[in-house]
This record gives C-alpha cells, sequence and structure tokens, in this order.
C-alpha cells in the first residue's frame, strides 16, 4: 500500500505552497508526452490558480461536455456534503434505510439497515458490488435501488471496499427523496450556478432517478473548476460552495482501492507523488481530476470514454504525466526525489 504524506486534517486549508516559479521545460515536455497518447482528449494544468497548460486533444473541445464516467462518483460526493450541511441529511452516521425503506424488500438481509451515508460513500456497504461483471444485469433489471438494496452481503457494512456504483446511486436516491428534487436539480443549483459551469442532464433509472455515480457529462473546463474549487478549501470567486469540513471528511482515507492498493475516502482516492498527497478522480477510460493542495496545483484530464483505461496501463501512464512531469516543475530541485507511479493497475468498472 502506497503511503500518504502529510496531515489529512490539513490538507483542505486554501493551499498557501512556497513560492515556486514552473519549470515550463518540463511542463513542455509533459504536455508533448501527453500528445503521444492516443486516448487522451484534454489536459488542463493550473497552479495557484494559474493555467499553465490548456490542450485540446483528437478533436475534443475543453467547453463541450463529455462523460466524465466514474469521477461522477466524486461530484456526487460533493451534494452529499452540501445536503448534510443544508438539514436535508443528518449526517454520515444516519442510516440510508430511514430514507429508502420503501425500497427495501421485507426478506432482504436486515443488515441492510445497518449501511450508512457514510459506508456508501466509502463503498464499504458489505453488499455484492453491482460495477464490473455485474453492472449490465444490474442497469437491466426494472428498480436500479431496489436491486442494490437486494444483493446479498459478502461483507459486514464498514467492511472492506467493495467498488460498486449501486452505493452512488443509493446516494442520488436518497438525495432525491429527501429533498424532494431531482439530483439534476441539486447539481445546477448547489455546484453549477456558483461555479458558474454548465451540469446536462444524463442517464435515470426506470424511476426517473438520475445515476448516481456514473454517466455525468461535464466538459473539461467545468470539471476543472470543480477541482479548483476544492484546492481552495471549498470556495470559489469569495463564494462558499461546499463546507470546508465536508472537504477534510472526504480526504479522510478510510480504506484501500483492492486494485491499485490507494487510499479512498468520500468519493475520493489518494496516492503519494513525490513526498505529496494526490486527491484525484478516476472515472472508466482515464476521466481523471488531480488536486494537490501543497503544490497549489489542479490537473484535469479526459479521454475516450469508450476505452477502458488499464489497456497497456494507460492509467499508470497518465497518473505518470502527473508525479514524473507536472510536480516535479513546481518542486524546488532539492525535493525532486522519487517518484510514485504503480504498474499493471485496474481501472475502476462503472
Amino acid at each position: 500500500m502506497l503511503l500518504v504524506v502529510g496531515s489529512v486534517g490539513a490538507v483542505a486549508q486554501p493551499a498557501s505552497p512556497a513560492p515556486v516559479t514552473p519549470d515550463t521545460r518540463l511542463i513542455e515536455e509533459t504536455v508533448e508526452r501527453a500528445k503521444s497518447l492516443p486516448n487522451l482528449r484534454s489536459l488542463i494544468v493550473s497552479h495557484n490558480g494559474t493555467i499553465l497548460t490548456k490542450q485540446a486533444l483528437g478533436g475534443a473541445r475543453l467547453d463541450r461536455p463529455t462523460n466524465i464516467k466514474s469521477a461522477s462518483k466524486t461530484i456526487m460526493s460533493a451534494l452529499v456534503g452540501i445536503a448534510i450541511e443544508r438539514g436535508i441529511l443528518r449526517g454520515v452516521d444516519q442510516p440510508v434505510a430511514a430514507i429508502l425503506d420503501q425500497s427495501i424488500p421485507s426478506d432482504t438481509d436486515p443488515r441492510v439497515r445497518q449501511i450508512t451515508i457514510g459506508h456508501l460513500l466509502s463503498m464499504q456497504a458489505g453488499l455484492e458490488r453491482t460495477s464490473g461483471r455485474n453492472y449490465g444485469a444490474w442497469i437491466s433489471s426494472g428498480n436500479w435501488v431496489r436491486d442494490a438494496l437486494s444483493r446479498p452481503f459478502v461483507d459486514e457494512p464498514g467492511g472492506r471496499m467493495l467498488y460498486s456504483t449501486g452505493s452512488t446511486h443509493l446516494l442520488s436516491a436518497a438525495l432525491t427523496r429527501a429533498s424532494k428534487q431531482s439530483t439534476l436539480e441539486l447539481a445546477r443549483d448547489w455546484l453549477g450556478e456558483p461555479l458558474e459551469i454548465d451540469v446536462a442532464p444524463w442517464t435515470r433509472d426506470p424511476q426517473g432517478i438520475y445515476l448516481g455515480g456514473n454517466e455525468m457529462a461535464l466538459s473539461p473546463r467545468a470539471l476543472h473548476r470543480f477541482g479548483e474549487m476544492y484546492r481552495q478549501g471549498g470556495t470559489i470567486d469569495g463564494k462558499r460552495v461546499v463546507p470546508e469540513s465536508w472537504i477534510r471528511e472526504s480526504w479522510t482515507p478510510r480504506t484501500s482501492s483492492p486494485f491499485t492498493g490507494d487510499r479512498y475516502g468520500y468519493g475520493w482516492f489518494m496516492r503519494d507523488m513525490r513526498g505529496h498527497t494526490a486527491h484525484y478522480a478516476w472515472g472508466f477510460g482515464g476521466q481523471m481530476l488531480y488536486v494537490i493542495p501543497s503544490l497549489g496545483l489542479t490537473v484535469t484530464m479526459t479521454s475516450d470514454p469508450t476505452e477502458p483505461s488499464r489497456e497497456d496501463n494507460y492509467i499508470g501512464q497518465l497518473h505518470a504525466l502527473v508525479a514524473d512531469g507536472i510536480v516535479p516543475a513546481l518542486l524546488p530541485k532539492q525535493e525532486d526525489t522519487t517518484g510514485s507511479i504503480g504498474s499493471g493497475e485496474q481501472a475502476p468498472s462503472p
């Protein structure tokens, strides 16, 4: 397992990294490496809010919505945090059954009533996954919420990480029922308006609930602005969007990925990159958002959403662009020590 360096409780503070002049030669070299990746569609890099490079590749546009796949889970986490602050949800320890009781069959395992909002956010519900090989059957069911809640338990609630889009879809359903507004409406009101970004409609389940944790469409610029808001402790242009305390909670490691060993909080993965903690969102095919507050760094990448990022270790190549190219460009030379690239990593399924 990769170590996470630094104090988790402090990283959500608006970053004040030591002044450094970015190494433009390293940035340019990294951009050239990025252009050699046929699946990459966009790359945006900013340092303390200043854009260092923005690239649209393969016919893509930075202002055109694209399917961010499972990076949607990171957006869902933000919506849950805002809902808790507004009193729509009681907190991460609230049992989801208190909201979704009508969708729980009478013969379901009683442990389903122990599953909390926090368990769903950290992928520790204990239920059989609806992702990977189970995804097709799940979305073919007539009721995605009921199907997810009816899955057999393969671990206890609060146990190991079981990456499952069904878990984040239950969050979307809980938000919808508790707020009496659609997840699309919440996303537009709570994120779209303050961030001044467009949130397009996306896939809904047979009951009309917007799919939680997959298929959201945001432009690379919009995704980058979301990341910049997190880098600044939940504010943008002086406006509070997400509670700073929620960012600390989201960036606190609670479990680890069985595929990569990287730590996972509430909708965010974490790994070390040259002594600095990188918090990242990850969607199928290589839809990536990296936030490294200690360096004042935000990096957005989108890729062909139809090609799995595990092929030829594509996800490792994307991590390498950040850890071996962009991060060193922002380090004082004495800090440029070791990289942090894994190999043979498996991409998350929807």
